[in-house]
């Protein structure tokens, strides 16, 4: 295909020639060219259509939705919430960051804010589904589950769980010393029938520890992971004079095929299969312990798709039960382990690893079917049923709030004038074909020889043949041009206050999707797409693949004001992975509970992300002495007034969050952390 007529707005400088030196008439007037007609609406938008185009309801519900005024509101009953009591989520990020000396709080975004009555809504949720399925068939036992605090090991979270959960018995699960110590203290405080599973690797103190719980009179389950740890176990017991009460974990055949069905099958990471079993229960008879075996654990993986999946894995896991008691264990309890899924993109797809395709109480409905056909077949007594739902607990009670600070497009727009064309080569021919397609509707041929243009012309550059004004006249050509036919922008990348590493680092790892949408402005029609790129100096801190498949998002001008997004459904594992790349710390967090009051919420607590000299700490460095450094070396380089001015702007830099903080809050007292005349910290 032959080149195409270029245009600048300035004669290229001595050494910059194109082929041919010809005049040309002034390129055509592309704003006349006729739009190609669209169904989209383009003059009325409203809430409703950004909670469709956003899908707020199928992955949100009952949760949060889109209000009246276009923002993100937040309903912290489920379902069960008045319309009086839905909370603006804009609200509480405008009190968090707002200056204390006009009632804000003065935080620093990003933002985690935490709800715990959807935290408690959630327990409730999930086990009045059990009760449900329970009553339904009859069976004849309970339900009471545990929450595995590798979730999420915040101290509220895990102390809210427990008391929410004390009167259905709710328990905690541990995988190692700290989270067991963790948990044995929560539960002091919790339902004394709670469960208290330990799983994970276990060594000698870690067997101690968990034999020390149940003389606390925590009712403390010891899981096997390994055969081996069983002749710990039995050592111990009689050592410290503790009888135990012990579980072991299976090896199920049944596989998640699935991303997180890695622990599944005969080749997972934990748990026995049917011949270490069968040893262990010997060693427990031998040593006059079989008794002690009460509990039956297994997991087929998180985020199970399918109930269908379910129960073929719980159905053989009864079986593995039902043989252990035919064996002459004291069996009372079968844990289903995780796997309960979170329906992250809405879809309710089957077939996702980000998906599930059913609901809590047929979830509930499938585990109590599958459990009690097998028993009653069997003639056994209907065990007691534990699970260690995690993710879908705790992934509705936080949302991850986060600013964009700016955008950049793959052009340079289209501020040119083109009021003094220059020519590449006599190519009147194709110019001319470009204004007849333009004009003709043959929208593809205009973009095709556009791009050519583009290609060509870059080549040129590298050669010296095109200096930069030039070049950067064809991108604002292209632009001008797909722009003129309708073919819209290309995606942009907005630039956000956050790092994916330390907030999102299963976007990064795994290629995990969330929810991710503006929390505002949703009574306005977006008019760009674009993907998010974070602070850090590493091209994987970017988020470009988001829900129902889409690599880009649906967003706003970034126009003067905040621009505020919210990533949804993260409160399980993100904290707890979220590393310190580029000395990014974690955000600000809020806890918001719903009151009464004109805003229908109330922050319970604040507490300020880590500062530059927190994150430092964490790799070793010593803040207090990396200040006397610098502060020495500006008295030595610095005049003394400046001097102790600059002291003072790196004094406050180390007590600052590593974020970016907007201009405007350097002259604020509260933000700034420094006398209201200071300005800006680094002004002498």
């Amino acid at each position: 295909m032959p080149a195409l007529a270029c245009c600048v707005d300035a004669a290229p400088p001595p050494g910059y020639a194109f082929a041919g030196d010809i005049s040309f008439p002034a390129p055509v007037d592309f704003t006349d060219v006729p739009l190609p007609t669209t169904d989209d609406n383009t003059s009325h938008w409203s809430p409703s259509l950004s909670a469709a185009l956003y899908n707020v309801d199928g992955w949100g519900g009952p949760y949060f939705a889109v209000n009246a005024a276009g923002n993100i509101s937040v309903r912290s009953h489920g379902s069960a919430t008045l319309s009086h009591q839905e909370i603006d989520l804009l609200k509480i990020v405008k009190k968090a960051s707002d200056p204390k000396s006009i009632g804000g709080l003065g935080l620093q975004l990003p933002l985690i804010v935490r709800f715990p009555d959807v935290l408690k809504n959630r327990l409730e949720c999930l086990q009045a589904a059990f009760d449900y399925a329970i009553q339904s068939e009859g069976y004849g036992s309970h339900y009471q589950g545990v929450y595995p605090v590798k979730c999420n090991q915040d101290r509220f979270v895990v102390e809210d769980i427990v008391k929410f959960g004390s009167p259905f018995r709710f328990g905690l699960e541990a995988g190692s010393k700290p989270e067991l110590l963790l948990a044995m203290s929560c539960l002091c405080k919790g339902n004394p029938d709670a469960l208290l599973i330990c799983n994970g690797f276990k060594d000698a103190e870690y067997i101690s520890l968990a034999l020390v719980a149940n003389k606390l009179a925590l009712n403390t389950v010891i899981v096997l992971e390994q055969e081996e740890e069983v002749d710990l176990i039995v050592e111990l017991s009689k050592k410290l004079c503790i009888k135990p009460v012990i579980g072991l974990r299976a090896k199920l055949r049944t596989k998640h095929s699935g991303h997180f069905g890695g622990t599944s099958g005969e080749k997972g990471k934990f748990g026995l299969t049917t011949a270490q079993i069968l040893r262990v229960v010997k060693k427990l008879d031998v040593a006059g312990m079989l008794d002690c075996l009460q509990l039956l654990h297994f997991h087929i993986g998180s985020q199970i798709p399918s109930t269908a999946l379910l129960a073929d894995g719980v159905g053989e896991a009864a079986q593995i039960y039902c043989e252990l008691v035919r064996l002459g264990a004291n069996m009372r309890v079968i844990d289903i382990g995780g796997g309960l899924g979170i329906d992250y993109d809405g879809s309710k797809s089957c077939d996702s690893d980000i998906s599930v395709g059913y609901s809590l109480e047929e979830y509930a409905a499938a585990v109590v079917h599958a459990v009690q056909c097998v028993c009653d077949r069997r003639s056994v007594k209907n065990p007691v049923i534990c699970s260690e739902s995690g993710r879908a607990i705790v992934s509705h009670q936080s949302i991850l709030v986060f600013e964009a600070v700016g955008t950049s497009s793959t052009v340079g727009g289209v501020s040119t004038a083109f009021s003094a064309p220059y020519v590449a080569g006599d190519l009147s021919e194709d110019y001319r074909f470009l204004s007849e397609a333009a004009f003709g509707g043959d929208y593809e041929s205009c973009l095709a020889y556009t791009e050519e243009l583009k290609e060509r012309c870059v080549e040129q550059f590298k050669q010296g043949a095109v200096c930069m004004e030039q070049l950067a006249a064809v991108d604002g050509l292209c632009e001008l041009v797909r722009k003129a036919v309708g073919a819209g922008e290309p995606v942009r990348r907005y630039h956000v206050n956050l790092s994916v590493f330390t907030s999102i680092p299963d976007a990064w790892g795994i290629e995990q999707v969330f929810p991710i949408i503006p929390i505002h402005r949703l009574d306005e029609k977006p008019s760009v797409r674009g993907i998010l790129s974070d602070l850090t100096c590493d091209s994987d801190g970017k988020i470009d693949k988001f829900i129902n498949g889409e690599s880009s998002l649906p967003l706003h001008e970034v126009e003067g004001g905040s621009y505020y997004l919210g990533m949804f459904l993260g409160g399980a594992y993100e904290e707890a992975l979220g590393g310190f790349h580029n000395l990014f710390g974690g955000p600000s967090v809020v806890r918001v509970s719903q009151s009464d009051g004109p805003h229908s919420f109330a922050v319970t607590r604040a507490v300020p992300g880590p500062s530059c000299g927190d994150v430092l700490r964490v790799m070793q460095h010593q803040p207090e002495l990396m200040f006397e450094t610098l502060k020495h070396r500006a008295y030595e380089y610095v005049s003394h007034d400046n001097a102790a001015v600059l002291a003072s702007g790196l004094a406050r830099t180390f007590d600052r969050m590593p974020y970016l903080v907007p201009l405007s809050s350097f002259g604020d007292a509260d933000a700034a952390a420094a006398p209201e005349d200071e300005g800006v910290p680094w002004s002498y």
